[in-house]
């Protein structure tokens, strides 16, 4: 089985960086080396603008010897216009607790 060490994430901005989306990419951007990603990232900028006024792209370096079961990609622009992300297991639940009829439903993250 392949295993998957980053993954490259496209994001498009505003030209004041104010807003920004991730971009759905014309090919799967996953990769089994981060010099793999790294390398494919100038085509894949090229490929992929016109689809904002500023892309911006970043590998995104995951740890092959764990298997997230639930995992979330966090990233930001930063002012200076970089991009930086990382995948984040998920490892707190929450528990929605109610006490009485007609009270507000508190949630607690453990």
């Amino acid at each position: 089985m392949e295993h998957i060490a980053a993954l490259l994430l496209m994001v498009g901005c505003s030209d004041s960086l104010a807003e920004c989306r991730e971009l759905p990419t014309p090919a799967p951007v996953i990769y089994e080396t981060l010099e793999e990603c790294e390398a494919d990232k100038p085509m894949m900028l090229r490929e992929m603008d016109g689809n904002a006024p500023r892309v911006i792209a970043a590998c995104v370096e995951t740890d092959p010897a764990l298997e997230y079961e639930d995992a979330t990609l966090e990233w930001d622009v930063t002012r200076d216009g970089r991009l930086v992300a990382a995948i984040e297991p998920v490892t707190g639940y929450a528990v929605a607790l109610q006490a009485e009829r007609n009270r507000q439903t508190r949630t607690i993250i453990k």
